[in-house]
Formats: structure tokens, C-alpha cells, sequence
């Protein structure tokens, strides 16, 4: 402090000896000694201080304007748990019709994508040889021979197969003649032909009827192959 200045103890600017407040900080200025020769009390009425004063009020006063101002500017964060639309089932989430099961039981249908691993012949004979049927044919009758063989991609692994024979109705309708269960088939596992044959067809068309049939091959309850043949 100096005769005609006064160092604020806040900033330390220095300001006028008469003053009470700071002119730059707007704290309380008491120097060391007798009051200075400015006017008096606890509200500065001198220009200079009150300058500083309304200078610092007008800043506050400016910053919370400002602060309102850009407060208004930014919008509220939506509410997720109120404006996120509720997801709208999709068609193939309805439910599905039932479907009425078929009377006829098999591990795989007529016409099913599951690849099968073998194919089904029919024919009028056996070569002794291939195994494979000879005469080929679908269709029979009362005095024919009724042979079919089995072709796989890969060995039986086992020694009895089952088929299944199964009639088809005019309307679409299956029916079991011959059921898998009790059909047991003798064949060599490390083969992957076998051939059967009947002399005879009559006594399959006494048993079965005529008609259109399916005929399925099986390895326990895995199908192996099916064919198509007829009876008239």
C-alpha cells in the first residue's frame, strides 16, 4: 500500500486509498490504520467502487441469462422407456394352424427334404451277381414275380432291415398294409445291395389289395429308402 493506492489482499490490484471495495475483484478493501479519507460505511457510495461493483453483478447477472438462454436451446433426452415403440409381432410369429396327424406313423413321410441314403427298384427277377432287380417294372399283377433291391451309399452295418408297405388312396389317404414291426429282412452288413424277390404276386395282392403302394426300407427307426410300385 502506498499513499495514494491500496493493494487489495484478494487480487492484489491496486486501488484508490479512499476505496472500501476492490475495483477489480469487488472484495472488502481494510487497510492497516485509519480508515482513508473516502467516504465511509459499510456500502461504498464512492463512483469508482460502485462501478466495479454493478461491473461484477452485471456479469453474474449475464451469466445466468446466458445460462438459461442455452438451456432452453438443448432438448430434453427422450424417454426410452415411454417412446420406444413396443415391437409388432411379425406374421411368421403366428401361431400355425395344428395339424391333424396322419394315421400312418414313420420316422420320415413321402416327399420329405430329409435326404434319404438309398433309392428302391422293382422288377420281375434278381441278377444272382449285382443283387440288382431284372425285368424292371413298377407295376404288377395275379402271376408276375414281385422283386424289388435296396441300393445304399454306404454299407447296412447291420443284418435285418424292416420294410414298411403302405397303400395309397385315391383321395391321398395312406394306409398301413404291412407294418415296419415283425418285416424283418436278413442282408450282409458289409454289403451295400440286397434283392428280394416273391414268385408270385397274388399273395401280396390277397394281402394288401391293389392299388397304389409305398414301400419303405428301414434300419431301425432310421428310413433307409422308399419306393412306388402298383398292384392290379
Amino acid at each position: 500500500m502506498t499513499g495514494d493506492t491500496v493493494e487489495c489482499f484478494n487480487c492484489g490490484h491496486a486501488n484508490p486509498s479512499w476505496a472500501q471495495v476492490c475495483r477489480s475483484c469487488g472484495a472488502p478493501i481494510r487497510p492497516d490504520g485509519p480508515a482513508g479519507i473516502g467516504p465511509g460505511g459499510i456500502i461504498p457510495t464512492d463512483q469508482a467502487s460502485l462501478i466495479s461493483m454493478g461491473g461484477t453483478v452485471g456479469a453474474i447477472v449475464l451469466a445466468i441469462v446466458l445460462g438459461l438462454f442455452l438451456s432452453g436451446l438443448i432438448p430434453d433426452a427422450p424417454n426410452v422407456a415411454t417412446e420406444t415403440p413396443s415391437p409388432t409381432p411379425s406374421a411368421s410369429a403366428s401361431a400355425s394352424p395344428s395339424v391333424e396327424p396322419s394315421s400312418v406313423e414313420s420316422a420320415a413321410p413321402s416327399g420329405s427334404a430329409v435326404p434319404l441314403i438309398g433309392t428302391v427298384t422293382f422288377g420281375t427277377g434278381i441278377d444272382p451277381d449285382t443283387r440288382a432287380v431284372t425285368g424292371a417294372t413298377s407295376s404288377f399283377s395275379a402271376g408276375v414275380a414281385f422283386a424289388h433291391s435296396i441300393q445304399l451309399i454306404e454299407p447296412f452295418a447291420v443284418n435285418v432291415i424292416q420294410e414298411e408297405v403302405i397303400r395309397v388312396a385315391d383321395d391321398g389317404g395312406l394306409t398301413v398294409v404291412q407294418p415296419r414291426e415283425g418285416s424283418d429282412l436278413t442282408v450282409q452288413a458289409d454289403l451295400m445291395v440286397a434283392g428280394f424277390r416273391v414268385a408270385d404276386a397274388a399273395g401280396l395282392i390277397d394281402a394288401w389289395g391293389t392299388g397304389n403302394f409305398i414301400l419303405r426300407v428301414y434300419r431301425g427307426v432310421e428310413l433307409l429308402a422308399e419306393g412306388r410300385f402298383s398292384f392290379s
